[in-house]
């Protein structure tokens, strides 16, 4: 018999009081390995759902703090036994891991991987509220990597973990370029943060600013706590130079984000165990060209931004099913564990109420 679940992200909301000021974390909910970008005043940041469907949420903001889901990039990752849940198989944990979120010549796009297809999925759209997405997908699975629209109109991936590597993709995105081959641009990215290193530098972001490339990562040193290593090159094939970017209280693994009054900010995430991988904002400053992260190297409790409003509606709403016409079948807060199979499940048979069928 086929099964069917139903998921609902869980959020650990806490009382905000009323401040002048926005205070750190920005989000107190599971938003993790977030990507962030600014078209004009507006922000949008995509992050991890795993197995969850649909996959891949997107989040607007005018301020950096107040955030509202407004899509996901796809309905389904990929049907096979695990994401259906058939023949004893699952992919809990697995799914889609951490995106990149771009815009370019008008378009947006935003790219993942997944051990549960073996491929790398990348998707695009005009319109990143409504949609609809176009969807890509081709092997392999190129973990944790940075999709990279150079200026001179080349495409690449910066994937890796520990040695990180540079490919170059065609021009439509649909795989790698033919004739050209991986090359490796970092041999060792975590030695910033030493030898005696847990987790090897992966979760790449690269960002260029005025004419630089700065390529964010994330590792772990033995006995110590997640850190953000930081490498620039004047070309994007290298030679790179690193140093640590950040070590304190565990938050990390991010990139950086400018507001329209010039100032600048790291997004970074802090693992918070069962309530999941809370956004941290940092202050960013820039010295001999290197953006230096935190004030004095730590992670402030306040930020010189608009105070929270809190995540209801925009984060975390009600288990009402009445819906209007023109919105989406399910209410975007929910989402399935794993695919869902739409035959067995009705908004419509019981107006007002959700009705599954085993």
């Amino acid at each position: 018999m086929r099964k069917i679940f139903l998921g609902l992200a869980v959020f650990a909301v806490f009382s905000i009081k009323v401040s002048a000021q926005a205070k750190n974390p920005i989000i107190h909910a599971d938003v993790p390995d977030l990507s962030m970008i600014r078209v004009g005043n507006t922000y949008y940041m995509s992050s991890t759902t795993m197995h969850m469907s649909p996959g891949l949420p997107i989040m607007s903001s005018k301020d950096l703090v107040n955030w509202k889901l407004v899509s996901y990039a796809y309905d389904t990752l990929v049907s096979n036994d695990e994401m259906n849940l058939d023949n004893g198989k699952f992919t809990y944990g697995r799914g889609s891991w951490a995106s990149s979120l771009h815009y370019h010549n008008g378009m947006y796009y935003v790219s993942t991987f997944s051990a549960t297809s073996g491929k790398t999925h990348i998707y695009s759209t005009r319109n990143i509220e409504k949609g609809p997405w176009k969807a890509i997908s081709f092997r392999p699975a190129y973990h944790d990597h940075s999709l990279v629209f150079d200026d001179d109109g080349r495409v690449y991936l910066i994937y890796g973990a520990g040695t990180l590597k540079l490919v170059e993709l065609k021009d439509d995105l649909t795989g790698v370029k033919p004739g050209t081959t991986e090359q490796t641009i970092i041999e060792n990215a975590s030695a910033p943060a030493g030898n005696n290193i847990n987790l090897r530098a992966e979760g790449s972001q690269l960002f260029k600013v005025n004419g630089k490339y700065y390529l964010f990562n994330i590792t772990w040193p033995r006995g110590g706590m997640r850190t953000v290593v930081i490498h620039r090159a004047d070309k994007i094939t290298g030679p790179w130079e690193g140093r640590l970017g950040l070590q304190d209280q565990g938050v990390a693994q991010g990139g950086l984000i400018d507001d329209t009054k010039g100032n600048w900010y790291a997004y970074l995430f802090q693992d918070h165990g069962a309530v999941g991988r809370i956004p941290y904002l940092v202050p960013v400053k820039w010295e001999d060209g290197w953006p230096v992260l935190g004030v004095n190297g730590k992670v402030p409790e306040t930020l010189n931004l608009p105070a929270s409003k809190g995540l209801i509606p925009n984060i975390v709403n009600s288990d009402e099913f009445t819906r209007k016409k023109g919105e989406t079948a399910l209410p975007l807060v929910w989402q399935w564990n794993h695919n869902p199979n739409n035959s067995l499940w009705s908004l419509t048979k019981r107006p007002g109420f959700l009705r599954l069928t085993t």
